[in-house]
């Protein structure tokens, strides 16, 4: 069994890479990807704590895009993470992310009078890539909302009056990024988007005539028709089909790593095609 889709601290997980590892032995994975938002901080971390453990880890990255005004993910699998060309994206990237995490907290600071600051938010979570899941954990540890939830819907979510949009990429672009850096491109989770299934295809062809290569299609919260569905759109299309839990720790704590939900199950024939794919 692996996983092909898993966040650590160094995005919006809680475990760091080595608790990964450490997890994914005890759940008996043979390997799985860590897909960090936006970041590849810590790959190096989780591959050196799995040279001596039954478990691969493959390196892998998910990236933050958009696309008709939704937020659309791609993933990165076994891709080649000190390519130049991908750090050098990679320092793009976290630069913008920065700019707009100044802005949000000062527009909390000026709006709802919230003693944070973008300083603040880094002392809580050493060495993670801030995201909105963060200043929700800062909200509610300091008393300001009585749940996470409650702060995305009174403070930062996507109409929210404190949010503020980042500067993102294109799908197209990620998936060319993931190529350059010798990678697999893989759609995430599409049934997410609440695209209508004749946007939906449109978005796979498009990508799939500029490189992409898989769909995500087992995950952890599909239902039986929307993975038919998208095994169906993989077929259509020759592409590669994956499967992970998005599994995040304790902030997503009904998904479980490996199995997601209780019914999640993702062959290792899978990583197999991956592989084949790759080496063609």
């Amino acid at each position: 069994m692996i996983d092909l889709h898993v966040h650590s601290n160094k995005s919006d997980g809680t475990f760091s890479p080595t608790q990964l590892v450490e997890y994914a032995v005890k759940k008996g994975l043979t390997a799985f990807a860590l897909t960090d938002h936006d970041t590849a901080d810590g790959l190096e971390e989780a591959i050196a704590a799995s040279k001596s453990r039954p478990v691969t880890v493959i390196p892998g990255i998910e990236f933050s895009t958009s696309y008709e005004d939704k937020d659309i993910h791609v993933l990165g699998l076994a891709i080649h993470y000190k390519a130049p060309v991908f750090l050098s994206a990679l320092a793009d990237f976290v630069a913008s992310r920065e700019q707009r995490n100044e802005r949000m907290c000062q527009k909390l600071r000026d709006y709802a009078k919230i003693d944070i600051t973008y300083e603040k938010l880094k002392q809580a979570s050493p060495g993670a890539v801030i995201t909105r899941a963060h200043y929700a954990g800062y909200l509610l540890e300091h008393g300001v909302v009585n749940s996470m939830p409650e702060a995305f819907e009174r403070f930062i979510g996507d109409q929210a009056p404190c949010f503020i949009p980042r500067e993102k990429v294109t799908p197209l672009q990620a998936v060319r990024l993931i190529r350059e850096a010798e990678g697999i491109p893989v759609l995430a989770h599409p049934p997410l988007y609440h695209l209508s299934d004749a946007r939906l295809e449109a978005l796979v062809k498009m990508l799939t005539e500029n490189g992409l290569a898989g769909v995500e299609a087992l995950y952890s919260t599909y239902t039986p028709g929307e993975e038919t569905h998208m095994k169906s759109l993989a077929r259509k299309y020759g592409l590669l089909i994956t499967g992970g839990s998005d599994f995040h720790g304790a902030r997503k704590p009904d998904i479980d790593m490996g199995t997601g939900k209780g019914n999640l199950y993702v062959h290792d024939s899978i990583l197999d095609a991956l592989y084949a794919y790759q080496a063609r």
